[in-house]
């Protein structure tokens, strides 16, 4: 007996289907025809093949501000997950006070983005801001604007402040999937906190944590605006990373060619470890859907 299928249903994804057209396919492609084109002005453009591709991966620049972008991230990933996981291994699992941490670790991530920008700058400063005049005043030699280290600590820290609670909430919201019956056994064991961590708790926490991995790694590695308002890229190149880079190029110089292949190339990179986040993950859960 032969079905009959409906395709109507398609009129309802259509609209989905023109928004995303608009709002990124179509930049998509105008981006890729500016990186094989040049132009001496007057919207006059001629073919430039893979030119500018080739000076991108031969130019210093791209690769200092790869590296800069790749030792960040590494810095938030390492701090920022374990913290995370502490933080809700020591959160209240039920009553008021769970509700009340709930709320209080969700205060940073409601804050934009450029206002967290804004916060640290005016904190930092040493004639204004509590933590710059407290460093002063107990003689540590702070100024994110001249020093190489403070800047660098500066926006750690501001990223710190503000994503460990999404570490934080995934990771709790993974033990509260536990079931009662498991910490029970445990204790019927006599088993070590230790043991009931490595046991039971990290193994439920594995599927989420990739998660807070893989959208933590994304957000850091196109952070823009947060050291751009404190550091705006300095001292010298200092906290440059790639997207002020890009930004620096299209915008600040007007190499549209360069920066539309730098930007592929950019999309790409995070395109490809995204690949590999997601490929860790759907192994995981094909792991536990086994057992």
């Amino acid at each position: 007996m032969n079905k009959t299928v409906n395709q109507k249903a398609w009129f309802l994804v259509l609209p989905v289907l023109v928004l995303v057209a608009f709002s990124a396919v179509i930049p998509l492609m105008t981006v890729v025809n500016y990186s094989v084109q040049d132009t001496f002005g007057n919207n006059v453009f001629f073919w430039n093949g893979l030119r500018w591709f080739q000076d991108m991966l031969e130019s210093d620049r791209m690769w200092n501000a790869l590296g800069r972008q790749v030792v960040f991230s590494s810095i938030i990933l390492a701090i920022e997950v374990p913290l995370g996981v502490f933080v809700a291994l020591n959160m209240p699992k039920r009553g008021f006070w769970a509700s009340f941490c709930l709320v209080l670790m969700s205060l940073p991530l409601l804050i934009p983005w450029n206002v967290v920008g804004t916060i640290w700058q005016i904190f930092g400063r040493v004639d204004i801001g509590l933590l710059g005049h407290t460093l002063d005043a107990v003689g540590i030699d702070y100024n994110y604007t001249q020093g190489f280290i403070a800047a660098w600590a500066t926006v750690i820290a501001m990223d710190v402040w503000h994503w460990t609670s999404l570490v934080a909430l995934l990771a709790y919201a993974g033990l509260q999937s536990i079931p009662d019956a498991y910490y029970q056994a445990a204790k019927i064991d006599q088993a070590s906190r230790w043991a009931v961590f490595r046991y039971i708790e990290l193994p439920k926490m594995t599927g989420v944590l990739m998660i807070a991995i893989l959208l933590r790694f994304m957000d850091s590695f196109m952070i823009y605006t947060e050291p751009f308002v404190v550091t705006g890229g300095g001292p010298g190149n200092a906290t440059t990373f790639l997207s002020i880079d890009l930004v620096k190029m299209a915008l600040g110089q007007f190499d549209l060619g360069p920066a539309a292949a730098f930007s592929l190339m950019y999309f790409l990179v995070i395109m490809a470890i995204s690949w590999v986040f997601y490929t860790v993950m759907t192994n995981l859960d094909n792991r536990e859907s086994r057992r």
